[in-house]
């Protein structure tokens, strides 16, 4: 059994006490002797492996060649986690741009408020407990998730790993939600594990990353687990942005299937889509 499979199977809440067990010694060492930027605790961090500070960086500058980010614009941060693109804004949005993000995870939530907002009160953060199998074993529906904030809001919206732990009925209703709060013109950075010919060709090949369980449109990785990991059919994709009167702006394929990394924006797929 893999280590992923392993993590899996754990409860949601035991998997983030596993966590902080694990980088317990090393959050020690760097509260000591580490330096002081601003950075939470490895063991708090539930928004991925890799280079926390590097990563938040490359999606700010994603953000800023792929929706003309500019210092004054009003970004929204969906699955805002613990910081990792609120951080790096923090020295690139000015006093007339904002930032607001929302999460279900409470301890990011928690940790982004007491570290970043004093600060910067431009940033805002709220904690919003909807229910997800991957993150939380209670809460409310996704798919009926109205945003709490006005129409026309945002210049620039960013999902980064979100709709790769979403079922469809919860995507539809937050592409909705994102059509609505975005202005005219706004761009939004999203994420996807995207299921076409190549991909599935690069899957076949691929005994790592792959999504057994097909669903129709979509895909899983773990029955168990709905939310792990979710693939979905770029056909299916492409319909939902329609309906909810959402252009494709630039379309981006990432290596996670099995392509050529130094060609890819991202690991997973990256769409770019237009109000």
């Amino acid at each position: 059994m893999s280590l992923r499979k392993i993590y899996y199977s754990l409860p949601a809440s035991l998997r983030f006490i596993v966590r902080r067990i694990v980088f317990l010694p090393q959050d020690i060492w760097s509260s000591v002797f580490g330096n002081k930027e601003l950075m939470p605790p490895k063991g708090l961090i539930f928004t991925g492996s890799g280079n926390f500070i590097e990563l938040g960086n490359k999606l700010v500058n994603s953000l800023k060649v792929h929706c003309k980010l500019q210092p004054n614009h009003a970004v929204l941060d969906i699955g805002s986690g613990i910081g990792r693109v609120a951080i790096p804004l923090t020295k690139y949005l000015n006093k007339e741009g904002k930032y607001d993000g929302f999460d279900v995870i409470k301890t990011g939530i928690d940790w982004c408020q007491k570290h970043i907002s004093p600060n910067h009160p431009n940033f805002q953060f709220r904690y919003i407990p909807l229910k997800n199998d991957l993150y939380r074993e209670s809460g409310n529906d996704a798919a009926d998730f109205v945003f709490p904030y006005e129409n026309d809001s945002f210049d620039c919206v960013i999902l980064t790993s979100v709709f790769t732990h979403m079922l469809p009925e919860e995507v539809e209703n937050y592409l909705g939600e994102i059509q609505r709060v975005l202005k005219k013109g706004g761009k939004c950075f999203v994420t996807f594990f995207i299921l076409n010919k190549d991909a599935k060709e690069f899957i076949s090949k691929n005994n790592h990353f792959n999504f057994p369980f097909n669903k129709g449109h979509y895909a899983l990785m773990d029955e168990k687990v709905k939310g792990a990991n979710v693939a979905f059919e770029e056909s299916y994709l492409e319909e939902v942005f329609s309906n909810k009167k959402l252009k494709i702006h630039a379309k981006h394929f990432g290596y996670w299937a099995g392509r050529e990394k130094i060609n890819s924006v991202d690991f997973q797929d990256v769409i770019i889509l237009e109000k």
